[in-house]
């Protein structure tokens, strides 16, 4: 069993590769990342029906998570309790966690609202909302190519972080694991600049 799972995640490994381009400018930011711009807002239901604007926080710090629970990727993170574990860290210290999913109808990762509300609380997580975005529209509008794919903006609505969750693609969350989510989180509350803005997401590809 365990050898399925490592080949099933090295499939959507690669099949998700070409993610960011290479070019980098004179800061060795990738170009397309959207590093130093305006995050494109947007409104977005909830499980509960509910209207969330990436407009109605600003003046907080904004983490955009991509999700489809049916992505080994995304288990990995749900199962270890490592993505709970950074949702409930961070919203309790102010920042809002938008978990994001764009699969469209008929595609994996697509709930209906009730469901997708269950898995919420089976899974124990805890972010300030999951929206969902059957269209894609909003997805495709950040440039996600994987779940999860990560996305930071600050207070004025500045992406200021795009890229994976950590360093471990293929490994098990550890010691030595570098989550660069919470290294830009904890720097920009620390009143830091984010030392690495911008990395290679890895999981399956949303599936618009």
């Amino acid at each position: 069993m365990r050898r399925w799972i490592c080949l099933a995640l090295a499939v959507s490994f690669l099949w998700a590769l070409p993610a960011v381009n290479a070019d980098v400018n004179a800061q060795g930011i990738a170009s397309g990342t959207g590093i130093g711009e305006l995050g494109p807002d947007f409104s977005l239901p909830d499980t509960n029906g509910k209207q969330h604007s990436l407009s109605d926080y600003r003046g907080k710090y904004v983490v955009l998570e991509w999700l489809n629970h049916d992505c080994p990727f995304v288990r990995k993170h749900y199962d270890s309790g490592n993505m709970q574990s950074l949702q409930r860290k961070y919203t309790a210290q102010g920042v809002v966690w938008l978990s994001i999913v764009s699969s469209a109808p008929g595609k994996q990762g697509n709930f209906p609202p009730e469901r997708a509300g269950e898995l919420t609380r089976d899974k124990g997580a805890f972010p300030t909302a999951v929206l969902l975005d059957e269209s894609g529209k909003v997805g495709r509008a950040y440039g996600s190519k994987t779940t999860p794919h990560m996305h930071i903006l600050d207070p004025d609505g500045i992406r200021i972080y795009n890229g994976a969750i950590d360093d471990q693609p293929h490994g098990e969350i550890g010691p030595d694991t570098r989550n660069w989510v919470a290294q830009a989180l904890d720097q920009v509350l620390d009143g830091r600049k984010v030392s690495t803005p911008a990395t290679q997401p890895y999981g399956c590809s949303v599936k618009y």
